[in-house]
Order: C-alpha cells, then sequence, then structure tokens
C-alpha cells in the first residue's frame, strides 16, 4: 500500500478499493508463498492499460464541447475485459480504478469467464437532448471501438449510460466495425440484448439478500428497506422487493430523499421509471405525486429506522456516522448494492456491530453476471426467455453466496461477507495468474 500511495498520491477512491482487498485476503495469501514469489499482488493491483482520450462534439447550439474519456482494461487472467461505461461529472481516473479493479473480483465470484475493466467520461447527460447524447456517444465510440471487441473488451452500461446510450454506441460500433457482434451488453432486445437485463443489478441484488436472510433464518417478509437511488438499480430491487414482501420506505436523489412510511407498491416503483425519464434527476415531485409520503431536501435516507440498508447510488454514499445511526435505529442487515457505497468507517460499524454487511462485488454482481449471460446468447445467436435468464441469475447469486460463506465464516460463527467475496474472487484470478507465466 505504501508503495502504491507513493505511486499513485491522490487517488483516493483507487487506494481504498486496494486496501479492502489487500487487508482481508492478507491470511490466504500469506499461505501461499507462490503468490509472493510471483508478484501476484504487484501484477494484480496496476492495470494492464489505461487509455485516455478527448472526445470533441457539437451541441445544439452549434458549439464545440470537449470532454474527457476513459477506458481501464485492468486484468483479462479468466477472460476478456468486462465492465460498464461511466458517463458523470464525477468521473477520473481514480474512480474507474477502483471501479474496475472492483469488476475483477466481482466477474470473478460470477464463474463467468470475464476479466475485469470500466471506462467512461466527464460528460454529464442530464439536461441533454436526445441529439446531443448521441452526438457524443459516437464521438466516444469514435476513439473507443478499436480497443474493444467480444473476445477483448466487452464494455457494458452503468451510471448515465442506460438503453438510449447503450444503442446509440452500439449504432456508432457497427458502423464502423462493419459486423453485428456481442461487444456490448445491455443492448435492446431488437439488437441482440437480453431480456432481465434492465432488472439484473437490483433483483441479483434482493435474491442475495434473500440468501443472508435465510442463513439468518430470517425472511424479507414485513422487513423495511431503506434504498438510496432511484435509477436502474434501485428500480429493479424495489421490482423485487414489492414482489417478496419487502416493504421498501425510501428513494433519493442529489436533491434528496423521499420517505413513504405506507411502503412503495406497483405503482409507484413504475413511478420511480417516470421520475428517471423526465432527465431532471430529482426526486421531490414523488411527495405531490404520492400523499402520506415526505420529502427531505439535501439530506440522505440512513436516518430513518429500517431493518435492511441498501445503498443502491453511488460510491461512499453510507459513511461511518450514517452507519451508526443505522444500528443504533436497530438496523438488522446491511447490503452495499453500489460499487464500494460504504466507506471504510461504515464496514467497520457494521461488522464491529455483527451486522450482517454483504460487499457490493458480491451484492451487485447480478447485473454483469446477466451481461455474461447476454454475451453468452450473442456468441449462439439465440435469445432466452426471462425465465431461463432468471433461474440462471438466481443461481449465480446462490453460489456466489455460498462462496462468501465458505471463505468469510469465522470462529466465533460470524459470517464476514467482505471477507468471503474477496478471497473467493481473489484465488480464481491467482491461480489463473499463476498457470499463464509472467505477462
Amino acid at each position: 500500500m505504501a508503495a502504491l500511495e507513493k505511486k499513485h498520491p491522490g487517488e483516493k477512491e483507487y487506494l481504498q478499493a486496494v486496501k479492502e482487498v489487500l487487508v482481508t485476503i492478507a491470511p490466504i495469501y500469506n499461505q501461499h508463498p507462490e503468490f509472493a514469489k510471483n508478484k501476484i499482488i504487484e501484477r494484480l493491483v496496476e492495470p494492464d492499460r489505461v487509455l485516455t482520450f478527448r472526445i470533441p462534439w457539437v451541441d445544439d447550439k452549434g458549439e464545440i464541447q470537449v470532454n474527457l474519456a476513459y477506458r481501464i482494461q485492468f486484468n483479462n487472467a479468466i477472460g476478456p475485459y468486462k465492465g460498464g461505461v461511466r458517463f458523470h461529472p464525477t468521473v477520473n481516473p481514480s474512480v474507474l480504478k477502483f471501479l474496475g479493479f472492483e469488476q475483477i473480483f466481482k466477474n470473478s465470484l460470477t464463474t463467468l469467464p470475464m476479466g475485469g475493466g470500466k471506462g467512461g467520461a466527464d460528460f454529464n447527460p442530464k439536461g441533454k437532448s436526445d441529439m446531443e447524447v448521441m452526438r457524443f456517444c459516437q464521438a466516444y465510440m469514435l476513439e473507443l471501438w478499436k480497443h474493444i471487441g467480444p473476445e477483448t473488451d466487452v464494455p457494458a452500461g452503468d451510471v448515465g449510460v442506460g438503453g438510449r446510450e447503450i444503442g446509440y454506441l452500439y449504432g456508432m460500433y457497427k458502423k464502423l466495425k462493419n459486423e453485428n457482434t456481442g461487444v456490448l451488453t445491455g443492448k435492446g432486445m431488437s439488437f441482440g440484448g437480453s431480456l432481465v437485463r434492465p432488472e439484473a443489478t437490483g433483483f441479483g441484488a434482493v435474491y442475495y439478500l434473500n440468501e443472508v436472510l435465510k442463513d439468518h433464518k430470517d425472511s424479507l417478509k414485513g422487513k423495511t428497506v431503506a434504498l438510496s437511488g432511484f435509477g436502474n438499480v434501485s428500480w429493479g430491487n424495489a421490482t423485487k422487493q414489492v414482489e417478496l414482501g419487502g416493504k421498501v420506505v425510501t428513494i433519493s436523489g442529489p436533491d434528496g430523499y423521499i420517505h413513504d412510511p405506507a411502503g412503495l407498491d406497483a405503482e409507484k416503483v413504475k413511478y420511480m421509471l417516470e421520475l428517471r425519464a423526465s432527465n431532471n434527476d430529482v426526486v421531490a415531485p414523488y411527495e405531490k405525486k404520492f400523499p402520506g409520503s415526505k420529502f427531505f431536501p439535501g439530506k440522505k435516507p440512513w436516518e430513518v429506522p429500517v431493518d435492511i440498508a441498501m445503498p443502491c447510488a453511488i460510491q461512499n454514499e453510507l459513511n461511518g456516522n450514517d452507519a451508526k445511526t443505522l444500528v443504533k435505529n436497530g438496523l438488522k442487515y446491511a447490503c452495499e448494492v453500489s460499487n464500494m457505497g460504504c466507506t471504510p468507517e461504515a464496514i467497520d460499524t457494521f461488522i464491529e456491530s455483527k451486522i450482517p454487511y454483504g460487499p457490493g462485488k458480491a451484492v451487485n454482481a447480478g447485473g454483469v453476471a446477466t451481461s455474461g449471460l447476454e454475451m453468452t446468447q450473442n456468441a449462439q445467436k439465440l435469445n432466452w426467455s426471462a425465465a431461463e435468464v432468471d433461474a440462471k441469475l438466481h443461481s449465480i447469486m446462490t453460489s456466489i453466496h455460498e462462496a462468501c460463506v465458505k471463505y468469510g465464516t469465522e470462529s466465533d460463527g460470524y459470517i464476514n461477507y467482505m471477507k468471503g467475496a474477496n478471497i473467493a474472487g481473489f484465488m480464481k484470478v491467482a491461480d489463473a495468474m499463476l498457470a499463464q507465466g509472467i505477462c
């Protein structure tokens, strides 16, 4: 860590992600002298390559805009680089390196042959017209296309990149490459997409949560749940929670959070799609739409007493003080759906309080798992039914939970899911790196 901090000063998100993994895998790493001899950690913590490019594009006023874009190809020991594309003003090399590093272990946990990568740009789709988004996506792909491919690097969506953006990106890739391939996932159903993909991250998180609950001889029925965010991940989560009997009482946006004591139902979950489609990135209108709910401007939902907390928005959104408040208010379970959604202080609070805490790389792996299933369908030139995809997703999330329990159960019986996820993901990648030599 000292060497890495000296080499990459100021890259706090990236360094935070690496430290979390190294601390938890240390005991098992030290049982394998061959790992140290072959410098597995030193090789694993540095990306294979970091691509940086500028994106000039023209807005609706005819003015030239310039954004910075990146693709981090981190590790392909077990398969082609796989990871989302994020369009958000906060995108920078540190954020993308942390996401790409996390993706290595997340993809390993799915049991599918996918390496880790991530990309994006500091472009903000909020307030942009469809034509502006299209022109930016086309300009982005004009630089990216030569570095990706179905057996090389397969990008997907992420924050700020949904079905619309994937469509524009794929259209430009197809034009430049002059071929139809499964090079992007999250595509529309009419051109190679997979059923269940939009819901997959949220669905998978609830499937994982259910396994945790079963392990503790508990159930979701009637449990109060705090979600953050209101985008694709939070929406998929709320959809499955309503179906299985969970009572979601909060959603949030950059403007604040909504507390709905009555809990979300199918109509309210559907309204989340309307909020997202408005392109305003706010949740305040929910309060007027559904009497009995209340909007809290500029605040986070973690002050609401609930049984289960599931951050679904962005990194480090739940801090140490938030965790202490949740625990004080009777929290029973924490499952991190956003990537590194909890700060180290929050994680320490949950673990010290013996609260079962599921880390993002395990809990939210359903999204990339279903992307992997989309890649398989594309390779076979087939489309599976929603039931088939959902069954495979459920099976993958169950196996991820089993791996976390196998490596994370401590001597007092407490299951440290973070430790379990990190070790399970690491061992597969480390073994592949050993087998392939120094390369």
